[in-house]
């Protein structure tokens, strides 16, 4: 299958060579791009460090490595310990997961840094609050659009011979926005519903509602390895929704 990857780098490299060892033609075209914000780290001693993406790890230079990380799944984990980290446990792959774990092996009432994205979620400082967990957020990334369609992706998506992508893989909410907006601007919003999206998971499936595009396939658990088991083998022809 053609398949657009338009998720932000370091990620999106990664997802592109398994594609490839798939079997699978790759678009690699990031609509977003991973910025520090350059915020200070809250001050105060913690007990642990709580990542729910890897894309916060390179903000964490100033910050002990022996402090206990909780990473949202395994990806993110290895991040952590490539960054020199050396108490580092890795979830499920969820939030409520991550809430879990960290309920299982802190008491109620320990001080926690949460490095997170601007566009960060409730969970699981809410559950681990609800909890009796004290966590400070720290927003150490931003996801940065691009102000236009990658041209790769726009001359794909004109391509007229049967060439341009038949799948599109959205990682986010706001990758999965940015991508229908782009594709808008571009006069192309009829090519991009006529893809097959294939969606993370139902958050990310929620970015798409504005352009009227329902998701081919919804990751059962919000895993690459997940998302990836519900493409058909290279070989197999598939029917949109």
């Amino acid at each position: 299958m053609r398949i657009w990857v338009s998720r932000p780098e370091p990620g999106a490299a990664r997802t592109a060579r398994r594609l490839e060892g798939l079997g699978h033609a790759v678009l690699l075209a990031p609509v977003l791009r991973i910025v520090p914000t350059g915020a200070p780290v809250p001050e105060g001693a913690f007990d642990g460090l709580i990542l729910t993406s890897g894309n916060a790890v390179p903000a964490t230079g100033g910050l002990p490595r022996a402090l206990p990380v909780f990473a949202v799944g395994g990806r993110t984990a290895e991040r952590a310990r490539r960054a020199g980290f050396s108490q580092v446990h890795a979830a499920g792959g969820d939030a409520g997961d991550l809430a879990a774990q960290i309920a299982d092996r802190l008491p109620p009432g320990s001080r926690l840094l949460h490095a997170a994205g601007e566009d960060r979620k409730a969970e699981p400082a809410a559950s681990l609050a609800a909890a009796g967990f004290r966590a400070a957020i720290w927003i150490a990334y931003g996801a940065r659009a691009d102000d236009a369609l990658p041209e790769a992706a726009a001359r794909a998506l004109r391509a007229a011979d049967g060439t341009g992508p038949e799948v599109v893989l959205h990682f986010s909410r706001r990758s999965a926005r940015v991508a229908g907006e782009l594709c808008r601007e571009a006069g192309l919003a009829g090519a991009f519903r006529a893809l097959m999206h294939y969606c993370l998971s139902p958050d990310v499936e929620a970015g798409l509602a504005e352009f009227g595009v329902a998701a081919h396939f919804v990751a059962m658990r919000p895993s690459e390895d997940a998302l990836l088991a519900g493409l058909p083998a290279p070989d197999r022809p598939v029917s949109p929704a």
